[in-house]
């Protein structure tokens, strides 16, 4: 089920979107509009297609 909060709930409670990551998707939102989105690892890499690794995170840097 994903969730959304904004971008200063997201600052302030970090432990907290972190947790809701673990059920779905959290959409993350600037002036309302969803801007970012925050996933499992775990979620990442199925959508990934399970060959992301932590090896591939510096070249997404400037992605």
């Amino acid at each position: 089920m994903p969730t959304t909060i904004s971008s200063r709930e997201f600052a302030h409670d970090t432990s907290d979107a972190k947790r809701a990551a673990l059920f779905g998707p959290v959409f993350i939102t600037e002036q309302g509009r969803p801007a970012h989105v925050l996933l499992s690892i775990e979620e990442y890499r199925r959508l990934a297609g399970g060959n992301a690794s932590i090896i591939d995170l510096p070249d997404m840097q400037g992605a």
